[in-house]
């Protein structure tokens, strides 16, 4: 199932508490939490199924997570035992850039 997405966008996951708000996106996407579809935030599709392993490793509540190679970033607003996915490609949590040295 694919959403279209665009920045601002509420979503939640199926399975699990987790919630992000898009950060950067554009199209159609098959994002996932926990390995099961995500849905707008307002849907009702919740299942008490739990996250399927690969994808368990759980979501950080004010943590980025990125797709590069797509120009997704997602902002988890709400933490959760599933981790985040376009497909079966993983999301990768955004790491900080490193200050300027101050020497």
């Amino acid at each position: 199932m694919s959403l279209t997405l665009s920045p601002g966008a509420r979503l939640r996951s199926a399975v699990c508490a987790a919630e992000v708000v898009v950060i950067r996106a554009q199209g159609e996407l098959d994002l996932r939490c926990g390995g099961a579809p995500m849905v707008g935030k307002d849907e009702s599709a919740r299942t008490d199924a739990g996250p399927t392993p690969p994808y368990d490793t759980g979501s950080l509540v004010g943590k980025r997570y990125v797709h590069d190679g797509l120009g997704v970033e997602l902002l988890c607003t709400k933490s959760g035992p599933g981790s985040l996915a376009i497909g079966e490609q993983p999301l990768e949590l955004k790491s900080a850039k490193p200050l300027p040295s101050s020497d």
